[in-house]
């Protein structure tokens, strides 16, 4: 046994002696939680498959547990939007006790079924579809989402225009008079301490292919390639949550974006299968103890792990969660993946910590296309090139009607997000529209020419204030 790991076991032991003392026992794991993160070993992820050719199209799978009525409410709307497509259903019928599969095969016989006896966690189950599954894309979609007209196209749409596509994710509405919990944009951002740190803010209007941490595993479509070759979905993450989080955080790390699409859009039925066998306190708890997997399993820098991993235990503290200390500790000692991301991680947090919004703009490009830089949003002066503009601004908010005319692309970044986020937009701009030159418009931009590269770096002053 390494020498750490035997100091972390002992300080453990002496937390489980002085826990039950009780009035110490959250201080204790709270210690014993933060010490073994700071010891974290590494491990290495089992080696994924390899990818194999597929015909392009798309391959729907579906979960579903007792989720018949569900499924009959689901299915027409999706046979309707894949009526011209090539593609197939497939419906992994997750230890069903009310007779999904038979009601399958005389009311659908196009679709497809891999059933289990057992119920299995979601990740297993949605394995299950894809370990089946032909075609070039990947939709994983909950039975409790209904799909509005166009959801395919639109999300097909976004590998067209963004490079090394690995997620598009939809928009998601909720009822009339339900509260929206999930948008689809999905962010990290912990504005206080007792905060859950991933959230789902409000999409702006015009907003459509903005940089988003994770596609929900319940309404996303995924490039099939990619998705093997992280694995498929970790099936550490029981019985559900977070495994999307996971991947997504995975395939970003090999520089693979995932995007906001508003054009494809989904009603949730929130938690229609989950708060049939779990109470909200348990729902809870699979939440906290699959997050912090997360961040054990999948977060490679021992800085930012060690920063994640202090806030998220801090937060188990001041609700006073010893149980969830003690699994956290636990948890630390089993290790982390041992190799250094293909793209920074700094910059991944940044791109998508809710700091920067995308919007398309109406100029049909068809000349060489400059980037521009500027300290503030105007309208930018580019001759001779199609602009993309990339800008700070003081709020995020759709920009005005002439600037979006005057651009192909206009992409914000708050002022107060400070240089990673610039820079990460800057990285993602210049890779998804390959500009011949960029324009830094005043002095103080230039520290961002060298995120500007390959395109030409010109240092201009136009419109300054």
């Amino acid at each position: 046994m390494k020498p750490e790991i035997k100091i972390a076991k002992n300080l453990m032991r002496r937390a489980v002696r002085a826990a039950r003392g009780a009035r110490w026992g959250v201080l204790c794991w709270y210690t014993a939680a933060r010490v073994a993160g700071a010891l974290r070993p590494k491990w290495r992820r089992p080696p994924a498959g390899e990818p194999r050719p597929a015909e392009t199209g798309i391959s729907v799978i579906i979960p579903s547990r007792n989720g018949k009525p569900l499924l009959e409410a689901q299915l027409p709307g999706i046979a309707r939007e894949l009526e011209s497509s090539t593609a197939e259903i497939i419906v992994a019928d997750n230890g069903s006790g009310d007779g999904t599969a038979e009601w399958l095969r005389a009311a659908w016989p196009q679709v497809r079924i891999e059933v289990s006896n057992e119920p299995l966690s979601f990740a297993s189950a949605v394995n299950r579809g894809i370990a089946r599954a032909r075609y070039s894309h990947l939709c994983l979609l909950n039975n409790d989402m209904l799909i509005e007209p166009g959801f395919f196209g639109a999300l097909v749409g976004a590998f067209e225009r963004v490079p090394d596509l690995f997620c598009a994710t939809a928009q998601i509405r909720f009822p009339e008079g339900v509260r929206r919990e999930e948008t689809g944009k999905t962010v990290m951002a912990q504005s206080h301490p007792e905060d859950f740190p991933i959230r789902c803010d409000e999409p702006l209007p015009g907003e459509d292919l903005s940089y988003v941490l994770y596609g929900s595993g319940g309404c996303s479509l995924y490039d099939a390639a990619r998705l093997r070759a992280l694995g498929g979905v970790d099936q550490a993450y029981e019985p559900a949550y977070v495994e999307d989080l996971d991947l997504g955080y995975r395939a970003w790390q090999r520089g693979w974006p995932s995007v906001y699409v508003a054009g494809a859009v989904v009603e949730h039925r929130h938690r229609a299968t989950t708060s049939r066998y779990y109470t909200d306190a348990q729902l809870e708890r699979i939440l906290e103890v699959n997050y912090l997997k997360f961040l054990v399993r999948a977060v490679a820098s021992g800085k930012l792990f060690r920063k994640l991993w202090r806030q998220a235990t801090r937060r188990l503290r001041t609700r006073v969660r010893p149980a969830l200390l003690r699994t956290a500790a636990r948890m630390a000692l089993g290790g982390g993946p041992p190799g250094v991301p293909e793209y920074p991680e700094e910059l991944i947090l940044a791109l998508t910590s809710g700091a920067v919004a995308v919007f398309p703009g109406q100029l049909v490009p068809g000349r060489p296309r400059a980037l521009v830089v500027s300290q503030y949003l105007a309208s930018p002066l580019s001759a001779g090139f199609d602009p993309v503009l990339v800008a700070f601004t003081k709020r995020l908010a759709a920009p005005p009607p002439e600037i979006l005319a005057a651009c192909v692309e206009v992409v914000l970044v708050l002022e107060d997000a400070a240089s990673p986020a610039f820079r990460a937009a800057l990285h993602q701009t210049v890779r998804k529209w390959r500009p011949a030159v960029a324009h830094l418009e005043a002095p103080q931009m230039a520290q961002y020419a060298a995120d500007c590269a390959p395109a030409r770096a010109i240092l201009v002053n136009f419109g300054a204030k």
